[in-house]
Order: structure tokens, then C-alpha cells, then sequence
């Protein structure tokens, strides 16, 4: 379907229109060109969005969907993929092996009476550096 609204494009991807305009604003998809005064949509942003939500959901923040499909109209290249995805994956991992240490830390604590916080606290500080499960995101070039 050719020129689709606003409100088409947006019940098609289960979003609300302000995202979508949003998205607009930021780059991730083209500026609609406007018929008395409205935005005018193809069946290309259906897949623009759609890859978007994709990015999004394995854990990509706007700058690094920004750089997965900056100057293309289309499909990024595959190459970008791969090294994007695989920058991700890495970054999964070490958030993995942290939620683990965590894990068993908050379950050790369970296993006493008085879970001594502040003695643990304290060795903390001296074992490890820096927040505690945080998702490393990092805006590209």
C-alpha cells in the first residue's frame, strides 16, 4: 500500500504516532513528504520500523541504530551487522557473567541471619570497581 497516514503506518507496527514522529526526528527513518500538510508514508517505512523495533529489542540504544542504518536507504549492509551485533554480543556476555556474580552474591546473603551488609560492602570496594549491571552502551562514529 502507497501513501499511507500516520495513524496507518503506526496501527501496522503496533506504535503510537508521536514514536513514529519521533523516529522522524531522530533520523532512524526518512522525513515523510507532507500532502496538505500530512505525512505521506510507502511500505518502505514498515520496513524501516521494523528494523528498528529488531534493534532495539536485542538491546541496541538510538545511537547505535543510527549507525547500523545511517546512509541507507534500505537494508543496512550485512558486514555492519556483523560487527555491530557482534560488539553486542560481547557486551551481553560480560552483563551475563555480572548478573551471575550477583546472583550468588544476593543468595549468599540469604543463607544468614544478619547477611552482614556493611562488611561485605566494604570488601566490595577493594575487590571490584564500577556499577553493578549496567549494559555498556556506546555511541559510534
Amino acid at each position: 500500500m502507497v501513501d499511507m497516514s500516520i495513524g496507518e503506518v503506526a496501527r501496522k507496527m503496533g506504535l503510537r504516532s508521536s514514536a513514529i514522529r519521533y523516529y522522524e526526528r531522530l533520523g532512524l527513518i526518512p522525513k515523510a513528504p507532507r500532502v496538505s500538510g500530512r505525512r505521506r508514508y510507502d511500505e518502505r517505512v514498515l520496513e524501516r520500523l521494523a528494523m528498528v523495533r529488531f534493534a532495539k529489542h536485542v538491546g541496541f540504544n538510538i545511537a547505535e541504530i543510527k549507525v547500523l542504518l545511517r546512509g541507507v536507504d534500505g537494508r543496512p549492509p550485512p558486514e555492519r551487522w556483523r560487527k555491530l551485533a557482534a560488539e553486542k554480543v560481547a557486551q551481553v556476555d560480560a552483563f551475563v557473567v555480572q548478573a551471575r556474580t550477583i546472583r550468588k552474591l544476593l543468595s549468599d546473603t540469604l543463607d544468614f541471619q544478619c547477611p552482614k551488609l556493611v562488611e561485605r560492602g566494604r570488601a566490595l570496594h577493594s575487590a571490584t570497581a564500577g556499577p553493578a549491571l549496567r549494559l555498556k552502551r556506546t555511541a559510534r562514529s
